[in-house]
């Protein structure tokens, strides 16, 4: 590390949210950087979630030398000379399950395109031909989440190319953030700060107006939203921007959104540092420019999180169009026909879901139909397969009337079941490939710590509990972004930073404070009637503006396994905001 890094904010882009993102993207960063990287020291990608794990596992099983991250090969072969002519290092955990392989893979590439080229990775994350010895099961994958010291120690020996398998997200952006800056394990402020930074930028657009709930502030063109990039400095507060030119926008609200993404509680627990996310403050700093500062951090966890998965069976489904009238009677009758057709070979679960009703007198066919979902699944793939897809076609002239399916009969597929783990650290051994071929050993952290969420606290209400209200949608002054965390959802709500200039002073603080005295678990409960048998937990994040909503169980086993209309929870959040609440009217 020079001297001259010590001052200079570490530059890191994002170029991927998720295995499948805009391809140009790696290419778009390194353009967008100017010349010489001029704004770009480091770009990053994630690629890797709980489903991913999973996809990733099932490649494996057809090839044993696959199970990374394919699309990242294209990226590097398209950018690599790009980025080694603008001098900027590339780190992303698309090694999923084969980190080797794919350093392996991109030397070809190097070698193929005559660029000499530092390669490292850091493995010791996959747990699963030990998973029965740690009581993990029968898991198709179980991976450790790593922390970025390994990342960091690569970058040092002066990687090119930093590939990892399940390290977490942020930990993509905390590496080059260490060797950057030369923090330590106990650099706690600092480490938990760059993870508040890989948080923001990891899921790409998302940070720059994409999945926002304010989008109607956007141009809304046809104008590729950018990618996000942090200026981190050496004391671990940052600025989240994006090149000039390029589409959505970076602003209070944008970076809010990400923040209270799939965080669950208002601490956030990493491999390396915990992170209050009650510490954190937002400002603007300028045109598409948010600062993030007071990030406090402490010793992490004394075990590390663990990604399991497992083969669940096999699944088939079908989905019947109801038109016009008496559409609750035609679905008793087809379920109780069909049903009764699959009881000589029963699968082991079958789930009915009955969407939206058709509205009355409706001036077109489509909104004078709704549809019914019938989901089947079962160990075995003979039981949810013609067996079930014959019962159901052969209805066809023999049920109620207007029968339609909105597909023909599919083929069985298998489905697989998430779940958390935890394991002791001495369980896990992150090992860092360094570009020279020796490797090395990353030790754990010298602190660790036990954790226990506080207990939820009710604030005192904005406004006098008998102010005339209206009943309007929670929406109105209530932004909202939800996802999945394996089994639950999460969903974070805030009130919007910007809106009338002319509004009176405090106005925003006092929708903030209504909004913490509104959202107890039981509001939640009724206002998301989904829930009203689940645990939920509510986590208020006052300087964020808003609360953190935790739904236990809401997607069953995760999104490979969950039947629901909207398996990944993304838009639980605009659910919500759409339910109508009783507001006083001098906050509106």
């Amino acid at each position: 590390m020079s001297a001259a890094n010590v001052s200079k904010p570490a530059r890191i882009g994002n170029c991927s949210g998720f295995y499948g993102d805009r391809l140009s993207a790696m290419r778009e960063m390194l353009e967008g950087a100017g010349p010489d990287g001029q704004g770009l020291d480091y770009l990053t990608g994630d690629y890797l979630a709980e489903l991913t794990m999973l996809i990733l596992g099932k490649d494996q099983l057809k090839d044993p030398s696959l199970g990374y991250a394919r699309t990242f090969v294209a990226q590097v072969a398209d950018s690599l000379a790009l980025a080694q002519e603008k001098g900027v290092r590339i780190v992303a955990n698309a090694g999923g399950l084969n980190p080797a392989g794919l350093a392996a893979k991109l030397t070809e590439v190097a070698e193929a395109l005559g660029l000499p080229t530092r390669i490292a990775w850091v493995d010791g994350d996959n747990l699963a031909p030990r998973a029965a010895e740690l009581g993990l099961g029968n898991a198709l994958t179980a991976n450790a989440y790593l922390g970025a010291f390994g990342i960091a120690r690569a970058l040092e020996a002066g990687a090119d190319i930093v590939v990892t398998g399940r390290v977490t997200d942020a930990s993509v952006v905390v590496g080059p953030a260490i060797a950057h800056h030369g923090w330590t394990p106990t650099s706690y402020d600092e480490l938990a700060g760059a993870v508040v930074a890989g948080h923001v930028i990891e899921c790409g657009t998302q940070a720059t107006g994409g999945n926002f709930s304010g989008f109607l502030d956007l141009p809304r063109d046809a104008t590729p939203l950018g990618f996000p990039l942090a200026e981190v400095a050496a004391d671990g507060s940052f600025v989240v921007t994006k090149h000039a030119g390029t589409g959505g926008l970076v602003s209070v609200d944008t970076v809010t959104a990400q923040l209270v993404y799939e965080i669950q509680s208002t601490h956030y627990l990493g491999p390396d540092v915990t992170t209050d996310l009650t510490s954190i403050t937002l400002t603007d700093d300028g045109p598409d420019r948010v600062r993030v500062s007071g990030v406090v951090g402490s010793p992490p966890p004394d075990r590390l999180k663990v990604c399991v998965n497992e083969l669940g069976g096999m699944r088939n489904q079908m989905e019947f169009v109801l038109t016009g009238l008496d559409v609750d009677a035609k679905a008793d009758w087809l379920r109780t026909q069909l049903e009764a057709r699959l009881a000589a070979q029963p699968p082991a679960e079958v789930d009915w879901s009955f969407g939206s009703r058709p509205v009355p007198d409706a001036d077109t066919e489509e909104a004078a139909s709704c549809l019914l979902r019938v989901t089947v699944k079962d160990p075995s793939a003979d039981v949810v397969g013609k067996p079930f897809t014959a019962a159901a076609v052969e209805l066809a002239l023999a049920s109620y009337p207007g029968f339609t399916l909105t597909a023909p009969p599919g083929r069985p597929s298998p489905y697989g079941i998430y779940r958390p783990a935890y394991v002791d650290r001495s369980e896990v051994t992150e090992t860092v490939h360094l570009p020279d071929g020796t490797t090395e050993t990353i030790p754990g952290p010298p602190n660790v710590a036990g954790f226990e969420t506080g207990a939820e606290r009710l604030p005192q209400p904005a406004v006098a509990m008998d102010a005339p209200t209206r009943n309007v949608p929670l929406g109105t002054f209530v932004h909202a972004r939800s996802g999945d965390k394996g089994g639950d959802a999460n969903v974070g709500l805030w009130v919007g930073s910007t809106g009338d200039p002319g509004r009176e002073p405090g106005l925003r603080e006092r929708r903030v404070g209504w909004l913490l005295h509104l959202v107890t678990p039981d509001a939640v409960k009724s206002l998301l009637p989904e829930a009203a048998d689940l645990d939920v937990e509510v986590y208020p994040l006052p300087n964020l503006g808003g609360v953190n909503i935790l739904i236990r169980g809401l997607l069953g086993d995760g999104v490979a396994a969950s039947t629901r209309f909207d398996p990944q929870a993304k838009a639980v959040g605009e659910w919500l905001r759409s339910r109508y609440v009783h507001i006083p009217e001098e906050l509106l």
